[in-house]
Formats: C-alpha cells, structure tokens, sequence
C-alpha cells in the first residue's frame, strides 16, 4: 500500500451558505484538514493569502453562483492548487444558461432552449413559437418549490410572465410531455449512479416538486436515464455530480434539465463522495468505495427521517459463499472512475449579449457581480403569516427539512416575526438577516 505523502485539504465554506461537507465526511483521513472561509466583499486578496499561509493542496467545496466569476480569478491565482469540483466542472452550477450552453457542447440531450438578451427579439419569439413553454429565471437563487419556473401556454400569458418578473436573460424552453408526470433525479459519485429516484407532481400541479405535493420512489428508474446522467458527469469531468432528467411520454427519449454540481444530499451520500475524494488523493491508500447500482431501491424502503441520520454505510463487493447467499450485486454497467483532469478549453463559449457589460439590464449587471446577494424586489417580498412552503424554498441555502419545521412553526403560530427563529438551534443564526430581507412587515 502506498505511503506517498497525502495532500493537505481544505475545506472551502463561505458565509451566508450551508455547508455541504465536514470534518467528518473525511473518516480516517491521517492529517490536519483545514478550513477557509469567503467573506464576499472585496475578500478575494485575503482568502488567497490565507489559502496559500495553510499551504493547502486541495480545496473542497461548491461554489455558488454569484460567487462564481470571483473564483475563476482566485483559481487563476492559485495555480497548484486543486479544486474539487473544478472552476470548470461548476460551470453549470451559475446559471440555467449554462446549463444548456454545456449541454450543446457535449451534444447532451435537453430541451429545445431559447436565450434573448434582446428583449424585442424574445417577445417576437414569444408571438410566434408553439406552446406550450417552460420559463425559468437564468441567473440568482436555486430554484427550490419551482418558484422560478413557470409554463405559459400561450403569449398572452408569457407576455404578462415576462412584463411582471423581468427575467433577463429570457430563458425559453419546449415543454416536454412527462412521462407518468415526473422526473428522475440522478445522483453520481466517480461517473457512476449512486442514488436515483422519481420526483412525480402532485395532484392538479405540474412541477414534480414535493414542497407542492408532489411525491417521489425510488423504483424503476429507466437505464437511458441513468446512461445520460453518465455521459454528462464524463463530459464534466465531475468527482460528483447530479442531473434531472425528463423521460419523453411519447417517445421515451431521456433529456437533462438541469445538472450541476450543487445538490443536496444524504449524509451517507456525501461520506461516499468524500471516500472516493479520499481515493482519488491517496493513490489507492484508502478505498474507492463500491455502491451496488441500485442499491438505492433498497435503502429508498426506510423512511426519509432514519436516510437523514444514517452515516458510513459501507458496502463491500459482493463474493459467492458456500451456500450461494445472494443479496445484492451491480445490475449495470457502471463503474466508478476517475473524475479526469479539467481544462479550460472544457468551458462552452458564453452567449456574447448584444450590448457592453454597462449597458447590460440591471438585472443582468447584478447576477455579473461575483459579490452581490440576490435580494427580491419590494413588490415580490413575503409576508410571514401568508409565507408558503415553496417560497420558503426559495430563500438562499433554505434546505427542504428545514422549511418544513419553519413553516409549521408558523402556522402553530409559535412565531409572529422571522427573527423569533433565532431561539431555535436548527436555524444557522448567520442567515436569519439575510432571510428577513426577503419579508415585509405585516
């Protein structure tokens, strides 16, 4: 085994944003795993310096959008140092631009998509295409409960969608006919699936969302499914990676609406990410952990509640016995690999707007700005006791669980204003500020 001296780590967390790895997700890792934190504002020098004063090797973490263009220079600044995931591979992670622009340079399959920068030229557009259409705001906050998704089924109400909400870009796709009425969402960890499930809409809506009564199983995910989700992650060069995926009612074809890095996740799932990471930096040191394809189907019978605690699971290959016990073995042709080595040639070509970065919408301007926190409009504000789960949802690093028990809170009539919630240990203190600027007062 070897003893090749092992990389230092760090952690890359920056302020406003929940954390999705730890310490801990590194069990067995021999050495000191530091940590660095982006303050925004103007941090860009001092991260550098103290990412360069830990002597740190290898730095871990997400990045979100409004942060992405910053660490394209902090990358270019810290030229030997490693981040996983690569500036390159989180390329999609910026914007549903992106997303398709990655899309088209890996002929990945994916909605007919409509970009205008030119507004005219969308609304012309708008006039004359077929529908029915799927809207989705490109730049800013995930789009968590859907609230920045929308279907227009004709101009007048794509005009009206438009005129209210100021998208820019106008972000335009064909809207596919799901099958049974939902997605799939695909897990991958070293180009291989190790979770997938079926999101299906509820009753009367059409977005598969469980925060608007949608449901979700785990059963009979369709391999073109998983065969694309696997193609996109080689085309990122992804350690890890998630695609949503429509499956066609009609033809049965596959295609990806959305892809990134940025996901969440089980803890079991990000101590499996972090394995292969510690795999992949230790030259077979430590083990490439085996994930049974499908295995999901199994563990998917437990309740959400005990997958939320559930830490470490470890499955080993399986090896015949002397009396033929089966259980569980790879069903597919999958295999965990090696992520690969991204360059920046891997980046699609930005669709070049009509006008200069100045004369660009302030919308646009705003979600160019590495360091701007995207705040809604006064007129778009909430108000707490009309607050629903999907706009909950909507609020930067809002995670689902915890929405839930927020919104229950509310409708127990335990709390009257946002900052009450600071009396409770489940909410991070250091974003209540920054969600009560998404609140008017009653």
């Amino acid at each position: 085994m070897s003893q090749k001296k092992l990389p230092k780590i760090g952690l890359l967390y920056l302020d406003y944003v929940l954390r999705f790895f730890d310490h801990s997700n590194f069990k067995g890792w021999p050495d000191k795993i530091e940590t660095v934190t982006y303050h925004w504002k103007n941090d860009k020098d001092r991260f550098i310096r103290e990412v360069k004063r830990k002597k740190i090797d290898v730095l871990v973490g997400n990045i979100p959008a409004t942060a992405y263009e910053t660490f394209k220079e902090i990358a270019a600044a810290l030229p030997h140092v490693r981040f996983i995931p690569s500036i390159e591979t989180q390329f999609p992670n910026k914007s549903k631009e992106n997303v398709t622009l990655f899309c088209e340079k890996y002929d990945l399959a994916h909605p007919k998509t409509e970009i205008f920068y030119d507004i005219e030229k969308g609304y012309e557009y708008l006039k004359h295409c077929t529908y029915p259409k799927i809207v989705k705001r490109s730049y800013g906050p995930s789009n968590y409960g859907g609230y920045y998704v929308h279907k227009v089924d004709d101009y007048k109400e794509a005009k009206a969608l438009f005129d209210r909400r100021k998208y820019v870009p106008m972000y335009i796709q064909d809207a596919i006919d799901l099958k049974d009425s939902g997605d799939i969402r695909v897990m991958l960890i070293g180009h291989k699936p190790v979770c997938a499930f079926w999101r299906y809409s509820g009753d009367g809506e059409w977005i598969t969302n469980t925060s608007q009564g949608g449901s979700m199983s785990y059963d009979n995910v369709p391999m073109n499914a998983l065969e694309l989700a696997v193609k996109a992650s080689k085309a990122a060069k992804a350690e890890y990676w998630a695609c949503d995926i429509a499956i066609d009612a009609k033809t049965g074809k596959a295609y990806i609406l959305e892809c990134a890095t940025a996901f969440a996740a089980f803890p079991y799932i990000r101590d499996w990410i972090c394995q292969y990471i510690m795999w992949d930096l230790s030259d077979g040191r430590f083990r490439m952990p085996h994930v049974p394809l499908f295995s999901w189907e199994e563990l998917g019978k437990m309740s959400p509640s005990m997958l939320r605690t559930m830490r470490h699971i470890y499955f080993a290959k399986y090896t015949p016995s002397a009396d033929g016990a089966y259980w569980l073995a790879d069903k597919g042709p999958f295999e965990m690999e090696e992520a690969g080595e991204s360059r920046p040639e891997d980046v699609p070509d930005p669709i070049e707007p009509p006008a200069s970065e100045e004369e660009l919408p302030e919308e646009v301007k705003e979600a160019f700005d590495a360091d701007t926190h995207d705040e809604l409009p006064s007129d778009e504000k909430y108000t707490l006791a009309d607050v629903t789960l999907t706009q909950l949802l909507t609020l930067q690093s809002m995670e689902e669980e915890m929405a839930e028990k927020i919104k229950s809170l509310i409708d127990e009539g335990k709390i009257s204003r946002f900052e009450e919630l600071e009396a409770y240990d489940f909410v991070p203190k250091e974003h209540l500020a920054m969600w009560s600027k998404a609140f008017r007062e009653a």
